[in-house]
């Protein structure tokens, strides 16, 4: 039997009917659109590399333990690979507005939560497949490993056969429990090895535990209420999106030029970004606070093992009140710096691990009562989130025709109404902007204002 991870659960947890928990990839193609058998009989011929795509999220009795997988024994790929078109030639702005309302859907808890749209009708003669699953069973770079499991290679890659696959039982709700609270034992077992290893070496321990103590008063540091503007509060259940794009290779001369990694510079690009919507808005940025939770990834380096969450998180307030360019990314270089020495990421890391320790019934009890507090209250500590994910460098196909774009969605939750995703793929970057489609229908001012700060950078690179 296999559990979610207290992670991958709570993220099952934040979902209500106004905030909804799935990311999303758009793959954009060139030529002709396959028809809706082909591209079925593609994804049927992939599943028994996805085993989660056939898995139901299944709760514990009285949640007495972590949801688990089980297979859904009335499985349909005809119900997740939907099909749907924009009147040709779909514009960029027509396009946006069919994703708001993609994204504006949950997933159906009683089957596997994912879907995947075929798109026809947009400009120039290209077709778009949406990838949408939930992010309890993937964070962004598990979300990527799945892209290249779906897609191929190589544009003779030949379909192959589907898998022989029959539903096992579902365990019954003794057996849950029963496994759950073993499992449980088990990770409290590790962790006590753990804590002997490190008895081991006394003066490590006593090193990690003052860096996670200082990570930690950090983290609970930066939480402090900032002033409030219009892109933070209460949000509805429609979203609205947008995305812009940039060169690879023009952010790292930026980088090269000026000092700082890449992600610095879009990182400096999106507090740009976020410089002009406050002013198209008629705020003022020299007021404003926008504090950002970035996600940062604690996944190995070779990416293996079953697509789930592993991230930590650290807090930064993006420099909108610098008004020069080259003085914004001068101060995310510096001050990120400082946020990776900080502990941040490691102070996470443990809080994670200790989640997985805590009863699952007093989790979901306490994640629930704050989710029904800030649809009252939203929280006025975080105000945005900003992801990057390296996607691959190198060229995907969908039955022989080549992935032109690769365009990322993020959620929104209580009290953050705007969320930017960043990834990177074959030489270019994407940026995808979310909102709140009652309070931020001008998200197209984010994505584009992001790019107008990169070619800024880049004229004064060169």
């Amino acid at each position: 039997m296999e559990r979610l991870s207290a992670l991958d659960a709570q993220f099952l947890h934040l979902e209500d009917d106004l905030s909804h928990m799935h990311i999303a990839g758009v793959c954009v193609f060139d030529n002709p659109p396959p028809t809706y058998d082909e591209l079925v009989a593609l994804i049927a011929s992939k599943l028994h590399e996805i085993p989660r795509y056939r898995q139901r999220v299944r709760t514990v009795p009285l949640d007495l333990g972590r949801p688990v997988y089980a297979d859904d024994p009335h499985f349909d790929i005809e119900y997740h690979v939907r099909h749907t078109a924009l009147p040709a030639p779909g514009s960029d702005s027509e396009f946006y507005r069919l994703m708001g309302r993609l994204m504006s859907s949950q997933l159906d808890r009683k089957r596997p939560l994912w879907e995947v749209w075929l798109v026809e009708g947009l400009e120039d003669d290209k077709w778009a497949l949406v990838l949408k699953v939930h992010h309890c069973l993937v964070d962004g770079i598990a979300g990527v490993q799945l892209l290249t499991v779906l897609l191929d290679l190589s544009p003779d890659s030949p379909v192959g056969e589907p898998q022989p696959w029959s539903p096992q039982p579902e365990p019954s709700g003794t057996a849950k429990v029963l496994d759950a609270w073993s499992g449980l034992a088990q990770e409290a077992l590790g962790s006590s090895k753990q804590l002997l290893s490190s008895a081991r070496d006394p003066r490590r321990a006593a090193s990690v535990a003052t860096g996670t103590a200082k990570g930690i008063g950090r983290f609970l540091g930066s939480l402090s209420l900032t002033p409030e503007t219009s892109t933070e509060g209460s949000i509805g259940p429609h979203r609205s999106w947008a995305n812009s794009t940039a060169s690879l290779s023009d952010v790292k001369l930026i980088g090269k030029t000026f000092g700082g990694t890449v992600n610095d510079v879009v990182l400096a690009a999106v507090t740009g970004g976020w410089r002009r919507l406050l002013e198209s808005r008629g705020e003022d940025p020299q007021n404003a606070t926008v504090r950002s939770l970035i996600p940062v990834s604690t996944r190995g380096t070779d990416g293996s093992g079953v697509p789930d969450n592993r991230v930590s998180a650290m807090l930064y307030d993006l420099p909108v009140h610098e008004p020069d360019t080259i003085g914004r990314l001068n101060l995310v270089r510096e001050q990120m710096s400082e946020h990776k020495s900080s502990g941040m990421i490691e102070a996470g890391e443990v809080v994670t691990t200790l989640g997985n320790l805590a009863p699952p019934m007093v989790v979901s009890t306490v994640s629930r009562a704050a989710i029904h507090l800030m649809q009252r209250t939203p929280q006025r500590s975080v105000g945005t989130i900003t992801t990057n994910v390296p996607g691959p460098q190198f060229p995907l196909y969908c039955l022989g025709r080549e992935m032109i774009e690769y365009r990322p969605f993020v959620p929104i939750i209580h009290g953050i109404r705007v969320a930017t995703a960043i990834l990177s793929y074959n030489g270019k970057m994407y940026f995808g902007v979310t909102g709140d489609y009652s309070s931020a229908p001008d998200v197209e001012v984010l994505a584009s204002g992001i790019v107008e700060e990169l070619d800024e950078l880049r004229g004064l690179a060169k």
